[in-house]
């Protein structure tokens, strides 16, 4: 019984969802972009509470431009993934109708438990597509939706496993599994409608589901005007769940899921685990959050702050006192220290180091195209290691050495010279991201030269990207990908040259420039609709 539901639940989630969204204007498809993990996980709390589990495998996603976010519009569900979705889907439901949740979550009572009701079938249906659809269900999706409860109903002889059949459908539905972004026309070009807006201000904002404010504010036509827009982005980014879409930003444009897949050789860093690598995201996250959030501060101090927030695990990486009166306290690095914002924290030198030591070249390759959006070109596949890999050369006792001469082939210099400067100058820092002052018997040479631009060390490369203009154009282009789900290497210079130039007069401030990209026609903007393709089986005249 529970298999036939689940594979009729996917049959029926497909053909569901050819009917579209609704729209007082005429109106195309724009883009589907599909939720991240975090975002279903938010939406799923958001709509019926922290209270209900949500388990199961998430189909795996890819960085395209440095974000995981401007996936989303290419990515597809496999087979195997929509079967997954149909288990999540069918578990959240059946948790949902269960007798311990019933009073909170439905909102009606069936004349019978064990006879259909569609009336409260509808209601409870009605409610749920909403929030899940985004948008209101149109009364062919309700009524379809309410028929199957009743026929699940009959089947299972019990009312509130047909309504879980039906919020099934639902849950597993590509309206709730994507974005469906619908444009209408608005002045010379084509804009998302109000729903799509609701939508692309509170992924980016709060990494969830519009509210029932946000949702009604595009039932109105608020969010079709630029005053609607405005008061609506305000109140989202004045509540304190801008912090949990800050947070997203921050895990995506940093690469910290990284961390997750990293692994260490036990043996050489014995003190790393899976509780350091929890850590460390925290730490940076908590970092990025203090100053742009909290402290309203200048963007670029967080390559050269010496705070931070550490617990007793990431105390005994770093070598300082920890106070043990709570789980995590603020930290002063000392001058003397090396340490220069998050650049030298655990998370950014341990996700980009080897199992078993440290690589200029993984640091240089990740921070040039992290923070200055210089992607490196893949090398050749043909080509030699074995140089920088022999740890035991006794002429190269340092990776410095070894990255030096294996960069004086051709085909290996211009990538090396590119990227390795940046991670030379981390080289006082190992593998896990403990200070070290000497590599086989040597001291260590952290200096290094960009653009003619020397520097040395973790506090020389702070100074130098908190100096240089690409990394907050890089920024920009970056902050506005991720909300519009664009690759940040395709957009165009003069969409987002307005931002760049507000983020320089507001002192590199994260919270205005935000603002500004949420309330702007270029954030909601949306290519026309695609030219009719003739039938193969269609003549003219025929």
């Amino acid at each position: 019984m529970r298999r036939s539901i689940r594979t009729l639940t996917i049959l029926t989630g497909l053909c569901l969802a050819a009917t579209g969204a609704l729209a007082a204007e005429p109106s195309h498809l724009a883009g589907l972009r599909r939720l991240t993990e975090s975002q279903y996980r938010n939406s799923i709390a958001d709509i019926f509470g922290p209270g209900i589990v949500v388990q199961g495998k998430f189909e795996p996603d890819r960085r395209i431009g440095g974000l995981l976010a401007s996936s989303g519009a290419t990515l597809s569900i496999t087979p195997a993934g929509f079967e997954a979705y149909a288990k999540m889907a069918n578990g959240i439901a059946r948790q949902v109708v269960d007798e311990k949740n019933r009073g909170r979550l439905i909102g009606c009572t069936p004349q019978s438990v064990t006879l259909p009701d569609h009336a409260c079938a509808s209601q409870v249906l009605n409610h749920y597509g909403t929030l899940l659809f985004r948008r209101p269900l149109s009364p062919e999706e309700l009524k379809k939706r309410a028929d199957a409860a009743d026929a699940a109903t009959r089947l299972s002889g019990n009312f509130y496993s047909g309504l879980s059949y039906s919020l099934t459908t639902l849950l597993s539905a590509p309206d709730f599994l994507f974005r469906v972004e619908m444009a209408v026309p608005r002045g010379p070009g084509y804009s998302l409608d109000g729903y799509g807006r609701a939508a692309r201000l509170s992924y980016m904002l709060w990494d969830s589901t519009p509210d029932a404010a946000l949702l009604d504010a595009a039932r109105s036509g608020l969010l079709d005007t630029e005053a609607g827009v405005k008061a609506q982005a305000a109140r989202l980014m004045a509540s304190p769940r801008l912090e949990t879409g800050m947070r997203a930003f921050f895990s995506d444009f940093l690469q910290l899921d990284t961390l997750g897949a990293i692994t260490k050789d036990p043996t050489i860093y014995p003190k790393y685990s899976d509780e350091i690598s929890a850590s460390a995201r925290e730490e940076t996250l908590r970092t990025a959050i203090d100053l742009t959030l909290k402290k309203d501060g200048d963007l670029r101090e967080l390559f050269t702050t010496r705070n931070t927030f550490i617990n007793r695990s990431l105390a005994w990486i770093y070598d300082v006192p920890y106070n043990l009166n709570g789980d995590w306290m603020a930290y002063l690095f000392p001058a003397d220290s090396g340490r220069s914002g998050i650049l030298t924290q655990v998370s950014m030198l341990s996700m980009f180091s080897h199992p078993g030591r440290s690589s200029p070249t993984k640091r240089g390759v990740a921070l040039m195209e992290i923070f200055l959006c210089e992607p490196t070109p893949n090398p050749p596949a043909n080509v030699d290691f074995s140089i920088v890999n022999d740890t035991n050369n006794p002429t190269l006792r340092t990776v410095r050495d070894r990255l030096l001469a294996h960069a004086t082939t051709p085909t290996c210099a211009s990538c090396h010279t590119h990227s390795d400067p940046i991670g030379l100058s981390l080289e006082q820092f190992d593998s896990i991201g403990e200070r070290r002052l000497k590599e086989g018997g040597r001291d260590i040479d952290a200096s290094a030269t960009i653009g003619g631009k020397q520097f040395s060390g973790g506090a020389g490369l702070g100074q130098f990207l908190h100096d240089n203009p690409k990394v907050t154009a890089c920024f920009v282009r970056k902050l506005f990908a991720y909300g519009t789900g664009d690759s940040n290497e395709e957009l165009d210079r003069s969409t987002v040259r307005p931002f760049g130039e507000a983020f320089v007069a507001a002192q590199y401030r994260v919270q205005p420039l935000l603002s500004a990209i949420v309330t702007s026609p270029q954030f909601f903007a949306a290519p026309p609709p695609a030219p009719a393709k003739l039938s193969l089986n269609t003549r003219p005249g025929g």
